[in-house]
């Protein structure tokens, strides 16, 4: 198989699978959502999306020295998994006003100082008008991706701030406020995750005690309950976050 050996790395004694599984893929990309923020001690960061790669996001924003993180949702439990690591929570289906005013609100009138879009092309369709239209459109084969997250986050950052997009994007994307992101001299950074540049460090991490990403799991199976599962995390069933199968 070509590139076998590129990116496996040989994990020690005392790392369970469950430990060590996600270093593939969420962990590392959640970590690099955060390395791209530049986050300092007195960062206030704010996070769309509170599923797996969100929580990894929370988790490497307190790691790598943020003041506060803020996140943004409306599934109650992934909501519930946030705040348990210890980030101020948005359910933009309970505020009155857009985000970005709710965060300024928060923030004494100041943003957010980096923002992290972890939902991508596929945001919620009733969060707001745009992202409505963005699905109409979607529907109607009218447009590709939904990137109200990412309009939002652009409002919602302060000037001179960082907008990181660890969420995917696979198409051409639509009424994009470029012009704030312009004139608040934004920087904006995203791409596909280093898998590698991080995988060691943070296996380091996980062997030291700062973190056992296990801690995202919550539902275990086998494979042949894969079809069913799929559905209960689709659906948003059984406060279902992430599920684990084996044979």
């Amino acid at each position: 198989m070509p590139y076998a050996d590129v990116s496996p790395i040989i994990i020690p004694n005392g790392i369970s699978d469950e430990q060590a599984l996600f270093l593939g893929d969420i962990f590392p990309t959640g970590w690099m959502a955060a390395a791209n923020c530049e986050i300092e001690p007195t960062d206030i960061v704010a996070i769309w999306g509170c599923g797996p790669v969100g929580q990894f996001c929370i988790k490497s924003a307190f790691m790598q020295g943020a003041a506060r993180v803020i996140v943004i949702d409306n599934v109650p439990e992934r909501l519930a998994l946030a705040a348990a690591a210890g980030a101020e929570i948005i359910n933009f289906d309970e505020i009155e006003g857009t985000v970005p005013d709710h965060i300024k609100d928060m923030t004494a009138g100041h943003g957010a100082d980096k923002c992290i879009d972890a939902v991508g092309a596929e945001s919620h369709a009733t969060a707001s008008f745009d992202a409505i239209i963005d699905k109409v459109k979607a529907a109607t084969l009218l447009g590709t991706d939904r990137p109200h997250v990412l309009r939002t986050a652009i409002m919602a950052c302060r000037p001179g701030g960082i907008v990181s997009i660890p969420g995917v994007y696979g198409g051409f994307l639509d009424k994009i406020p470029f012009g704030a992101a312009m004139n608040k001299g934004l920087t904006i950074r995203t791409g596909q995750t280093h898998v590698n540049r991080y995988s060691l460090d943070l296996l380091r991490r996980i062997e030291e005690g700062e973190i056992d990403p296990s801690f995202i799991i919550t539902h275990r199976a086998t494979l042949n309950q894969g079809p069913e599962l799929y559905e209960t995390f689709r659906d948003k069933k059984d406060n279902c976050i992430k599920v684990v199968l084996t044979a």
